[in-house]
C-alpha cells in the first residue's frame, strides 16, 4: 500500500474513534465533545506517523519518545478541563480522563494497530456508558448524594 494512503487511513481511523468517544461526552453535556476528542486522537496519530516516517528511520526508540511526549502534553489539555468548585470538589475528571485515553487510541491508530484501537474504543465507550449507569445505581442504593457524578 502507498505510504500516503496508509497514513490517510490511520488519520481517518483516529478521527472516527476519537469522534465516537467525543460523541458520548457531547450527549452527556460535558465540556469537551466530538471535535476536541477527534482532534486529540488525530493529533496523536499525526505525531506518531511523523515520528515513524521521519525520526524513527534512524532511531527505533524515537517513536517511543514521541509517544511519551504526546501523553505528557495532553495532560495539560486535561488539566484545562478539570474545574475546582467550592471546597475540595473537583469536576470533569471523567472528561479529562476520556481525553487522555483518546490520545492512546490515536497513538494506536497512528501505529496501525487496528484491533487494539477498535477494542480500546469499544472499552472506553463501555466504561463511559455502563459506568455512568453503575455509578447512579450505586449512589441510589447507598443514599449518598453526589452532584459531581459524570
Amino acid at each position: 500500500m502507498d505510504a500516503f494512503v496508509d497514513s490517510l487511513i490511520r488519520m481517518i481511523a483516529a478521527v472516527v474513534a476519537g469522534g465516537a468517544i467525543g460523541l458520548n461526552r457531547d450527549i452527556y453535556g460535558k465540556p469537551t465533545g466530538i471535535r476536541a476528542h477527534a482532534l486529540v486522537s488525530l493529533g496523536a496519530a499525526i505525531l506518531v506517523i511523523a515520528g515513524n516516517a521521519q525520526i524513527g528511520r534512524d532511531d527505533p526508540a524515537a517513536t517511543s519518545r514521541v509517544i511519551q511526549g504526546i501523553i505528557a502534553g495532553v495532560g495539560f489539555l486535561g488539566a484545562g478541563v478539570i474545574l475546582r468548585g467550592a471546597g475540595a470538589r473537583v469536576y470533569h475528571l471523567t472528561t479529562a480522563a476520556s481525553l487522555w485515553v483518546t490520545t492512546g487510541v490515536g497513538v494506536l491508530c497512528g501505529l496501525g494497530s487496528w484491533k487494539e484501537a477498535a477494542v480500546a474504543t469499544a472499552l472506553v465507550l463501555f466504561v463511559l456508558v455502563v459506568g455512568q449507569r453503575l455509578d447512579r445505581w450505586l449512589y441510589g442504593i447507598s443514599g449518598i448524594k453526589d452532584d459531581d457524578r459524570e
